[in-house]
């Protein structure tokens, strides 16, 4: 039988875990801000061959499950908050090269904007997540899209964006219809798609969507057998 102590016990460890989570945020955050004061030369001098990708949304909205779904096959009902995960995964770039694309999942919590300010100016492309069952997580996506309008300033009608509305699955519990997302993107001039990362429905396509808004170099999932030999088309793998 469980008693007072071990709950009392327990309360503490969870606590405990929460301020521990929460110390790295702001560690985090602070060394985001530092980078973001002085990042001006330093993102110019990133590596072309890397296509960085950011995926921002409310907590909870599935951003790690749709992120970890496309790289890793994998799908975890239990909800872990993210402090920032990257992930990396080589794609075609103008038929016959390949690059890195690499997946940016940014903590879900507005109160490190420098973090995400930083995300912002080293993306390439980003990926807007909301839940269809909560209008809550739609609307919380508004600082982010002033933060890309700021940061990118008037290249923002050349960056590749896809809105998301993630757990279609749970129809039932439905609060935000499929023409209020695409109204939305249709405003912002950018792609939707509704996903289910529960069902693996539409992740493959969120990325090639959003690769295929990319105008300055032709990328892709796949590539084509560099030998032309068989014709076949060679997965993505992992680096």
């Amino acid at each position: 039988m469980e008693t007072q102590g071990m709950r009392r016990q327990g309360a503490f460890a969870y606590t405990y875990s929460q301020r521990i989570f929460w110390r790295i945020l702001v560690s985090i955050e602070q060394t985001a801000a530092n980078t973001t004061a002085g990042s001006g030369s330093r993102v110019a001098e990133a590596s072309t061959s890397d296509y960085r990708v950011a995926v921002f949304g409310a907590g909870g909205v599935g951003k790690s499950s749709i992120t970890q779904r496309f790289v890793k096959g994998t799908f975890n009902d239990n909800y872990v908050p993210t402090i920032e995960d990257t992930y990396r995964q080589v794609i075609s770039c103008n038929q016959k090269n390949v690059c890195t694309l690499q997946i940016t999942d940014t903590t879900g919590s507005h109160q490190f904007p420098a973090m995400q300010r930083l995300s912002v100016s080293k993306g390439n492309a980003f990926i807007l997540i909301y839940s269809v069952t909560s209008k809550q997580s739609m609307a919380e996506l508004a600082p982010i899209i002033e933060m890309l309008k700021e940061v990118k300033g008037a290249a923002i009608s050349e960056v590749p964006i896809m809105l998301v509305g993630n757990k279609k699955d749970e129809d039932a519990k439905r609060e935000v219809s499929t023409g209020a997302g695409e109204k939305v993107a249709s405003q912002m001039g950018c792609g939707f798609i509704e996903t289910s990362a529960k069902n693996n429905e539409n992740i493959m396509e969120l990325f090639q969507q959003l690769l295929s808004r990319e105008k300055k170099r032709q990328l892709a999932l796949t590539m084509d057998d560099p030998d032309g030999k068989n014709g076949k088309k060679k997965g993505c793998y992992l680096m």
